[in-house]
């Protein structure tokens, strides 16, 4: 077992009032992006593209998991999830959640982030880019459902269009 210095818990996002009575809980688009940018560039240059991806893809389903038992808590049926995830999601400032296609029973949905955190307003660059959202919704829609979800980005601000798409199916 690897000894773990940085091991997450929700307690590490701190107590924002005591510590940024000034500032408050926001800050500008271009400081995250800045560190999401540095932090995907230096992984790819030490381990590629691949396995950069694949922990960007896990980084996003802990960080989707741990938001849905901090933010949205106790949730009973798909229709409240929504709900509680669309307004958690605004209220953040995160994006603008949006259900194009959802078949429960199967475990089938196709999602839109419009004005998301990662590209919205990026240049086009002809591939998506959006893999921790793919993994962040995975992680909230498992802890919902309690089985493994595979989810993809098929549109992207960055591939020219002006949502973020992402199809969610059960895992097999």
């Amino acid at each position: 077992m690897l000894d773990r210095k940085y091991k997450f818990s929700w307690d590490l996002l701190g107590n924002i009032d005591l510590g940024r009575p000034n500032l408050g809980p926001t800050t500008r688009i271009e400081v995250y992006r800045l560190m999401q940018g540095t932090f995907r560039d230096v992984l790819e240059q030490r381990f590629g593209t691949e396995a950069t991806d694949e922990i960007f893809y896990e980084s996003g389903k802990m960080a989707g998991q741990c938001f849905y038992q901090n933010v949205l808590g106790d949730i009973s049926n798909y229709e409240q999830l929504i709900k509680a995830l669309q307004e958690a999601l605004l209220t953040m400032g995160i994006g603008v959640l949006r259900v194009e296609e959802s078949d429960v029973e199967k475990g089938s949905f196709v999602f839109t982030i419009s004005e998301d955190l990662d590209c919205s307003g990026l240049p086009e660059l002809d591939y998506e880019i959006c893999t921790y959202d793919e993994g962040f919704i995975a992680g909230l829609l498992e802890c919902f459902t309690g089985k493994g979800f595979d989810v993809k980005e098929i549109d992207c601000w960055c591939t020219g269009d002006r949502t973020c798409r992402f199809e969610a199916n059960i895992s097999n």
